[in-house]
């Protein structure tokens, strides 16, 4: 962001495209600062958001940056997924299983309880267990990534919920 950055933006001819680094790189980024997302916003005209993997975050340029563009919209890839994913929550397959994998809990818990209602069964893999590990009052190993406290809460709420609901949690 900055002067540079919008000249160069202001002077791309139809059907030119400038790539900007990685967004990550600034603090403002993750802390969905409003002003860094404005500054996002004089240097295009259109937001479209085709990073299915990222749409989720709660940062400037994902969460913020949409909420002041006036023209914004989903890309082909995001276009894709959702439709993948309808087709098999409308009518999926039996036995239909949630498999989640990654680090945080808290990240995925509104998805899973979502999905809570379709499934049959819940499988987790990946840093992610050991939340729900620790949850169920299984001790982690020093050397394996500890789960975070809100993610560890996250996990033993769902556990609640899968169990009055009689769905099997499956973990390592």
């Amino acid at each position: 962001v900055g002067e540079g950055i919008e000249l160069k933006s202001a002077q791309l001819q139809n059907g030119e495209i400038l790539m900007l680094e990685n967004l990550r790189f600034h603090k403002e980024e993750e802390d969905d600062d409003l002003a860094f997302a404005q500054k996002l916003a004089r240097l295009c005209d259109v937001y479209v958001n085709d990073a299915f993997g990222t749409a989720h975050r709660k940062h400037a340029s994902t969460y913020r940056l949409p909420s002041i563009m006036p023209e914004r919209g989903v890309g082909l890839l995001v276009e894709k997924e959702i439709r993948y994913f309808d087709k098999i929550l409308e009518n999926p397959a039996q036995p239909f299983y949630l498999i989640l994998g990654g680090a945080k809990v808290s990240d995925k818990i509104q998805t899973i309880y979502s999905l809570l209602r379709r499934v049959n069964g819940v499988v987790v893999g990946g840093a992610m267990a050991y939340a729900f590990m620790k949850a169920k009052g299984e001790k982690i190993p020093p050397e394996w990534k500890q789960p975070a406290p809100e993610d560890v809460d996250a996990a033993k709420d769902l556990l609640k919920e899968a169990t009055a609901k009689n769905i099997p949690f499956l973990l390592p």
